[in-house]
Order: structure tokens, then C-alpha cells, then sequence
């Protein structure tokens, strides 16, 4: 079960964290991934990680907010894969702090540009690909922060609310051809970006602020990106042919059990 062997698969975000993770699985169940990330160290770094481990991908430095050099990259990967692209997993995504009266012009437009029109780039440059071949499986990362309140997420929140949306939308026009979308929507998980900023925001008291913030979720813990990539695995494999138009939420009891 949960073969992608043949499969050739694009992640965003793809250098650390839930993006690795994933690349990681899928190239463990057969796939050939093609590694993006703004960092094309942290790409590599991943894709090393997989030829160690017997398997097939390729790493390339991608910005998800230049529409004309993603859709450049992406007939590129296609060339070299006869035409196919079969899986897109819309992982990119970057984080904000802040309220409706802290959120800067800047913050907002940078949320925007990556988060909601990233996930639009890539999705419009795979389905074009996708479509001609009848045949597709989106998959974008949204987060419970698109179905509740969280303090100090504004424009987080906004793009996630878009990714859910975009998610259903792509699901509906495109059920016809053989193409599935749906999107996964985690609590917190932890990555390197929460390492990061306890280190920068809690300097004296990061590990007080770790069991804070991993007691916000009624399991007691954060997530681990394992734990995301095994979901994804399941929403991009033939398993999973019936679902579409879904949001999986994956968040230890935040949403209902609170």
C-alpha cells in the first residue's frame, strides 16, 4: 500500500522541516522528487539525504512568487519526465506574529506573495501539465489557523483562509479531469522555525516556553513532521483516489477539544 513508485512529484519548501520530511517518505515509497526551496543549499542538503537512502530526486532554487520562473522550472521538470508532473505538494509557506494594528504594508504583501500567491504559481504551472494528461494530485499545506481564531496570526491566518479556499476551488473545477486537490491543516508543529524563534523571541526561557507551547495542543506535545508527511503520503496515493475537496485537520485536539 501507499506505492508512489513511478510517480514524479514536486515539493515546495522542500530544504527542512514538514517539507524535508515529506520528501523524504515520498522518495522512500518510490517516487522521483523534485526538491524546491529558496535555499538551494538546503535543497541539495535533502535531496543528499535521499540518494543516501537508494532513492531518486533533484534539487532546484525556486521563489513561489515569480510566476514566470515557476512556471519556467516546472516545464522544465516536466521535460525531463515526459510530459509529467503527478504530484504537487504546495508546502512553501512562511510565518507572521502580529495583530490587524501591528501587521505592516511589508508583513502583509510578503505573507501574500508567498503563501497565496505561491500556492496559485505552482498550482497554475502544474495543472497545465496536469490536465493535458487527464490525471493529478494536488495536495497544499493549510493550517487550523484557517478554520479558528488564533491571537497575534493576522495575516497568517488571511493566507491560510486563501489556501483553504484556493484548495476547495481547484478540487470543484478540476474533479473532471482526473485531478484531485486536497489540504492538510496541522496545529503546531515542530521545526526548525519554532526552534528558531523561541531562540530569538524567549533567549532566557526557552525551554518553559517550548512546554507552553507544546501544552496548547490538548495532546500534551507538538506534532512531528513524520507525523504530517505520513498524512500526505495517504492524500497523494491511490489510496486515497475517492477524497478531494477535503481539509485534514492534524492537530493533537486543538480545534475540538479545547
Amino acid at each position: 500500500m501507499f506505492s508512489l513508485q513511478g510517480k514524479n512529484v514536486i515539493i515546495t519548501g522542500a530544504g527542512s522541516g514538514i517539507g524535508q520530511a515529506i520528501a523524504v517518505l515520498f522518495a522512500k515509497q518510490g517516487a522521483h522528487v523534485e526538491v524546491l526551496d529558496l535555499d538551494i543549499e538546503n535543497a541539495q542538503a535533502t535531496v543528499d539525504r535521499i540518494t543516501a537512502a537508494g532513492g531518486s530526486a533533484k534539487a532546484s532554487a525556486c521563489d513561489v512568487g515569480s510566476v514566470d520562473a515557476v512556471k519556467k522550472l516546472f516545464d522544465d521538470i516536466a521535460a525531463r519526465h515526459g510530459g509529467k508532473i503527478d504530484i504537487l505538494v504546495n508546502n512553501a509557506g512562511i510565518a507572521h506574529i502580529g495583530t490587524a494594528l501591528t501587521t505592516s504594508e511589508a508583513d502583509m504583501d510578503r505573507l501574500y506573495r508567498v503563501n497565496i500567491k505561491g500556492v496559485y504559481a505552482c498550482a497554475n504551472a502544474a495543472l497545465a501539465h496536469m490536465t493535458a494528461r487527464q490525471s493529478g494530485v494536488i495536495l497544499n499545506m493549510c493550517s487550523i489557523a484557517a478554520q479558528m481564531g488564533l491571537a497575534d496570526r493576522f495575516a497568517y491566518s488571511m493566507t491560510k483562509g486563501a489556501v483553504l479556499m484556493m484548495t476547495y476551488s481547484i478540487a470543484k473545477d478540476f474533479i473532471k479531469q482526473g485531478i484531485r486537490c486536497n489540504c492538510i491543516a496541522p496545529a503546531r508543529v515542530h521545526t526548525p522555525f519554532v526552534d528558531g524563534y523561541l531562540a530569538k523571541t524567549y533567549p532566557d526561557n526557552q525551554a518553559e516556553m517550548f512546554q507552553k507551547l507544546s501544552e496548547a495542543q490538548p495532546i500534551g506535545r507538538m506534532a512531528k513532521p513524520d507525523e504530517i508527511a505520513a498524512l500526505a503520503l495517504y492524500l497523494c496515493s491511490d489510496e486515497a483516489g475517492f477524497v478531494t475537496g477535503s481539509s485534514y485537520p492534524i492537530d493533537g485536539g486543538a480545534v475540538n477539544l479545547r
